[in-house]
């Protein structure tokens, strides 16, 4: 871990300091790119990063009042294009790809007073909840390196996790911000979907699924952030009343009187560890004590078909990507992995009958998870189902590995099933983060536990569409009672 001032102070903290004349832009922003210089090796979290460019930004800087006055940040190499830099998705098939323009969710970050540095590592198109393109590698997790930082903003999670910086961002289309959070002992939230801004070009991700956010080691820094990116985008898709006072300036008014569900059942059956259990069973303990109403609830939802249905908009979504890309079947083979691959070729053949079920099967899931949460203010779970699997853990057996690469062969039963067999080992680590994906409901992971193996934990709370302030509420008052698990 890094022993800097981006290590000791929160962004917020940094924004003070610079209002002061105590630290410069220009320093905090040479600091990153040294620790870049001096760890990536280790923890190969960034793929490219910019200093002339971060140095000029740094050194234009009007602060007009923005929330972060300059502070450095890491963008996801993922869905987070900044104009004339990389824009690869982690994928050979990019790998010479220059945006061509700034998305709507980096101008936000821009405006907020951040001065974007370079990108981290992620998975192929974010498929994974591990980070290991075929393009950069694998990223390591910052308590040990024998083992992953999740994914798939898994290089962001494995800079803040170690000290780096105090925000990186990320997207999570179906835990990306929350399963690395997990692994590698940091804050992850995942807004309502609507929240932040989208576009231009990519208004829907995944059908909502996937929305941008961050990953921190602070509550204040989460709830400043979401201040600052808090949107009424009229010309998209989806939207989330604004809230009737800023996220920070509620942090210290969590209820009294909440009614809170909690379970450690996977949704699709699978195993549970014991440390997944046993940080619930802290946390619930602690939330008993403190007064709070605690009682086991299961979230009344059909898990498995829920992730069929999941993976089934996986392969569609892919299937278009690709189609308006232009580009023939074999180019595309040559130069993505298996896993793409294979989406690719079964979203082909995805039914609009089927695709439209499915998203009606969601509408469903989202009413019905309102009315759970109508019950329970909040719904607490473990983050993961298991800790941080080994770098050298594939997740896929050889068998279903060489059936990927040729599932051409296979009729669309099969492939929809091979897609289901190939994802089990990765889905039975990290079941609990799809359903707010795919309700829209915001969720967040908090760094409570770390096991006898020495690595971290986390748990996770959900809350209604647009109750972010009561998640970030909670953050704070475990964070404020010392139950946070982060590097020194």
């Amino acid at each position: 871990m890094t022993n800097n001032l981006l290590a000791a102070h929160s962004a917020t903290e940094l924004s003070q300091l610079l209002r002061n004349h105590q630290v410069s832009r220009s320093e905090l922003v040479s600091e990153l790119i040294e620790t870049i210089k001096n760890n990536n090796k280790h923890l190969n979290a960034v793929t490219s990063y910019w200093p002339e460019r971060a140095q000029k930004m740094a050194a234009d800087f009007k602060d007009t009042g923005q929330p972060f006055a300059g502070v450095p940040i890491l963008l996801k190499g993922l869905g987070q294009s900044f104009k004339g830099q990389l824009d690869t998705a982690s994928s050979k098939l990019l790998k010479d790809y220059v945006a061509p323009e700034t998305n709507n969710f980096v101008l936000g970050l821009l405006a907020a007073g951040l001065i974007p540095v370079g990108e981290t590592n992620a998975p192929e198109f974010g498929f994974k909840n591990i980070t290991d393109s075929q393009l950069y590698g694998n990223a390591h997790n910052p308590w040990n390196g024998d083992y992953q930082p999740g994914g798939s903003s898994g290089g962001s999670a494995a800079a803040v996790g170690d000290g780096w910086l105090p925000i990186a961002a990320g997207n999570d289309g179906g835990g990306s911000i929350r399963i690395p959070s997990s692994f590698s002992g940091t804050i992850g939230l995942k807004p309502t979907r609507g929240r932040v801004p989208t576009g231009p070009g990519e208004w829907r991700g995944w059908q909502g699924a996937s929305i941008n956010f961050a990953i921190t080691r602070d509550i204040t820094d989460t709830a400043n952030l979401l201040d600052a990116l808090t949107t009424i985008q009229m010309a998209a898709p989806f939207q989330v009343p604004a809230p009737d006072k800023k996220f920070a300036d509620t942090l210290d008014q969590l209820p009294h009187h909440l009614k809170i569900g909690y379970s450690t059942k996977s949704p699709v059956g699978t195993p549970v560890s014991n440390a997944a259990k046993q940080a619930v069973k802290e946390a619930v303990t602690f939330l008993d004590e403190s007064g709070f109403d605690v009682e086991p609830a299961d979230a009344p939802i059909d898990g498995t078909k829920l992730m069929q249905t999941y993976y089934l908009m996986n392969a569609g979504e892919t299937a278009t990507m690709f189609a308006n890309m232009a580009l023939d079947d074999q180019m595309i083979k040559q130069n993505v992995e298996p896993l793409t691959w294979a989406l690719n070729v079964t979203g082909k053949s995805v039914l609009a009958i089927q695709y439209s079920q499915a998203l009606s099967f969601w509408d469903n899931v989202s009413a019905t998870m309102d009315e759970f949460q109508s019950k329970y203010d909040l719904y607490l779970t473990p983050t993961t189902a298991h800790q941080a699997p080994r770098v050298d853990d594939p997740l896929i057996s050889n068998e279903d590995l060489q059936k990927l690469k040729h599932i051409e062969t296979f009729s669309p039963k099969e492939q929809q099933q091979l897609i289901w067999d190939q994802w089990l080992p990765a889905l039975t680590l990290s079941p609990f983060t799809q359903l707010a994906n795919i309700s829209g409901q915001p969720a967040i992971s908090l760094p409570t536990h770390v096991g006898e193996n020495g690595l971290p934990m986390g748990i996770q709370f959900m809350a209604k569409k647009g109750r972010e302030d009561l998640l970030l509420q909670i953050g704070k008052y475990f964070e404020d009672d010392k139950w946070f698990k982060i590097l020194p």
